[in-house]
């Protein structure tokens, strides 16, 4: 009978020891795995930021492009700004006029 407890025991200690090797080739390659995707995870955070201050950069030139053609034609940007307000206004009034429409039916 003790020899049998002997062998459960000797067996169970022999898969437990197996189970911690296994532990650790599995925590290995986990570790290895998230690192890689840290590195990938950085590397497309850098191309990102990369691309918005490229973006950046061109809409503040465009803006500056934009500014100075108004500085240089301020009778053609009133008209077109009026043109504007004036189209909106127009759009929210009718607009409105659909919305009150329907809430009388």
């Amino acid at each position: 009978m003790a020899d049998a407890a002997d062998d459960v025991r000797a067996d169970l200690e022999k898969q437990i020891a197996e189970l911690k090797k296994e532990m650790s080739r599995i925590s290995k390659a986990f570790s290895a795995r998230v690192s890689g995707a840290a590195e990938d995870a950085d590397e497309v955070i850098e191309g990102g930021r990369a691309r918005a201050r490229h973006a950046v950069a061109q809409v503040r030139d465009q803006a500056n492009v934009a500014a100075s053609a108004m500085r240089d034609n301020p009778g053609t940007t009133a008209t077109v700004l009026s043109t504007v307000g004036l189209l909106g206004l127009a759009a929210g009034f009718v607009l409105g006029g659909l919305c009150a429409a329907d809430r009388r039916r």
